[in-house]
């Protein structure tokens, strides 16, 4: 199984991690007319399938204990049950995620849901792994609670500009952040406790139970959906094949992003590779300013809180990832 052996080889897995965190739903914006409930069907098969394939390849390398097959045969099993139970919590938080990318865009929807997440993982995380330095950690996520509150003044300043605010994108974001927040922890159990899991045999069952629980949560927001109309199973089978390769694709970005996070923490520690990792709102926010132009024609107000809001993301990243030294 590999796994890094310094902090720098952490560190960069931990940014590759975020990269991909913060980038995967720009697979979402580039598909036209096709409902999130159906696109996420495609992106749960795919993060499932590139943590398999991961595991057969970095995690079965040098056929220890911690290889991939032997790690599923040796770990306890309601370690795997908290992996599942993690996944369950993480689909449901990414599909109101990306309910509120429909209604509101990148850069509202990810820093404010994300953020709330990396304030919750991270201290819930903590407390079951105390690893890394409790007063560099508090600090980083208070930061990263200000960068939370700057955005979400940054997207209330639109309306003064004219724009349509929706508060419902809002409150979705926020109920998003606080469930992505809880499945870290279990994440923390499921790797630290009696026989645990590896990081690559948690990444399957943490997406295993994702598309498992697809067949309950992403169902009831087909028939009772967030935004728009509700939508048949059928409607899958006659998607564009656009939309079907980017939600793949999409799965799969994401999914080396989670290998490579809980890979990096059996080197740091799961709250500090969490918080790490949850710098994804600095690149999702890019990706939905610069590339997107959700905040073309705001005032200078909304600009200054944008700003703002990077320079305390920066400060939350920093902090944390000097809570390792």
């Amino acid at each position: 199984m590999y796994t890094p052996q310094s902090l720098s080889i952490a560190l960069l897995m931990m940014i590759t991690s975020a990269v991909c965190w913060g980038s995967w739903a720009n697979t979402y914006k580039g598909v036209k007319n096709y409902r999130f409930e159906l696109f996420y069907w495609d992106y749960a098969i795919g993060i499932f399938v590139i943590s398999l394939l991961l595991g057969h390849t970095m995690g079965s390398s040098g056929h220890n204990a911690f290889s991939l097959i032997n790690n599923i045969h040796s770990a306890d099993v309601s370690n795997v049950v908290y992996a599942l139970v993690g996944g369950a919590l993480f689909n449901l938080a990414n599909l109101l995620l990306v309910a509120a990318i429909a209604m509101a865009g990148l850069a509202l929807a990810f820093p404010v849901s994300i953020g709330i997440a990396l304030v919750v993982g991270v201290v819930l995380s903590y407390v079951q792994q105390p690893k890394g330095n409790a007063a560099f950690l508090a600090l980083g996520v208070a930061c990263a609670f200000i960068a939370v509150v700057l955005d979400g003044k940054a997207y209330g300043s639109l309306a003064s500009a004219g724009r349509s605010v929706s508060k419902k994108s809002l409150v979705t974001s926020v109920v998003s952040g606080v469930l992505m927040g809880l499945w870290a922890p279990f994440m923390t159990h499921a790797m630290t406790r009696g026989n645990p899991l590896g990081p690559y045999s948690a990444a399957v069952f943490l997406t295993l139970g994702a598309l498992l629980s697809c067949f309950i949560w992403n169902i009831y927001f087909m028939k009772h959906p967030l935004v728009g109309e509700p939508v048949s199973f059928g409607a899958f089978f006659h998607g564009p094949a656009s939309g079907h390769f980017l939600g793949l694709l999409g799965g799969c970005i994401w999914g080396v992003g989670t290998v490579f996070n809980l890979v990096a923490a059996s080197f740091t520690g799961v709250a500090i590779s969490y918080a790490i990792g949850q710098s994804a709102p600095m690149v999702a926010a890019l990706w939905g300013i610069l590339v997107w132009k959700e905040f073309e024609g705001s005032g200078s107000r909304a600009k200054l809180y944008l700003f703002l809001m990077f320079v305390f993301y920066a400060l939350a990243i920093l902090l944390v990832a000097r809570a390792n030294g």
